[in-house]
């Protein structure tokens, strides 16, 4: 007899799920019997993602923009709702972006376009995800779970604990702050609403986004020290497992928690001396 998944029958709608982090949560929900629907920004990378993940259950790929704003939001929730069968039970939202290529850094060196882009992305997207599935969750019946739905958003380490010569981007941390804040707020509010909030922060992560920062000799070192766990990155299935476990319905009585996976980052002594030589980010965690 088939033991029923950890999201047997559930509905989700990752956003960011075409790579990294995202397409690893997309491959386990699916494998605990998820339907999925993925977005992202580029179609190509969900077509691939939907040809890998055929056979391991019903998945969707709906293309979204999120610096189009509102109506772009609102169309990719319309079309998932719609493909999932009028019920969305979970909302991932993965979607992030890395600002030095547009102009993001130290608070002296940021420009008013990387502010504006990262802020755009990270901070702004997330709050119009959040208040699109909230918006339409109020509406669902409550579930055998006792639910009406679940948020689950992805932060960042370093909006709690910089590593300012390696990992140097004000706006990168202070987006993935303001999440942190929207999280916790909702969470308090929505929780008589059987609507759940969490936080997954993620450390340093090797996935594609990263890979000039996870090969870079210079903060290799670095962060061997900060994630002793596995002294350097963790994987995008690290992530994955810890994002299955905030969104299934056995944890139905988790909301407002902030669950670090970060391999020690925030904890470790931090026994390799940063250089007093600032290094150009490649990426943040």
């Amino acid at each position: 007899m088939r033991r029923p998944g950890r999201l047997d029958g559930r509905t989700c709608l990752i956003v960011g799920g075409t790579g990294g982090l995202g397409l690893a949560s997309a491959r386990r929900f699916l494998e605990e019997g998820a339907r999925v629907v993925i977005a992202g920004h580029s179609p190509d990378s969900a077509r691939s993602a939907i040809t890998g993940f055929a056979a391991l259950g019903p998945v969707w790929d709906i293309p979204v923009d999120l610096t189009a704003g509102p109506p772009a939001v609102a169309r990719l929730f319309s079309e998932a709702i719609d493909t999932l069968g009028g019920r969305i039970d979970v909302l991932l939202h993965v979607a992030g972006i890395s600002g030095r290529q547009f102009g993001d850094g130290p608070l002296h060196e940021c420009s008013d376009a990387g502010w504006d882009r990262v802020m755009a992305v990270n901070a702004s997207g997330v709050f119009l995800t959040n208040r699109a599935a909230v918006r339409f969750m109020l509406r669902q019946p409550i579930d055998a779970a006792g639910l009406r739905g679940t948020v689950v958003n992805v932060g960042s380490v370093l909006d709690r604990s910089p590593a300012p010569q390696h990992f140097a981007t004000i706006a990168y941390a202070a987006s993935k702050g303001a999440m942190r804040s929207l999280t916790v707020a909702a969470a308090a509010r929505y929780a008589p609403d059987r609507i759940r909030f969490n936080l997954l922060v993620p450390g340093l992560i090797d996935t594609p986004m990263a890979t000039r920062a996870v090969n870079d000799p210079a903060i290799r070192p670095y962060v061997a020290a900060r994630q002793p766990i596995t002294a350097g990155p963790g994987t995008a299935e690290d992530v994955a497992e810890a994002a299955l476990f905030l969104c299934e319905p056995a944890a139905r009585f988790v909301t407002g928690t902030e669950l670090v996976v970060d391999g020690g980052w925030c904890v470790a002594e931090r026994t390799q001396r940063e250089d007093t030589a600032p290094v150009v980010m490649q990426h943040s965690p």
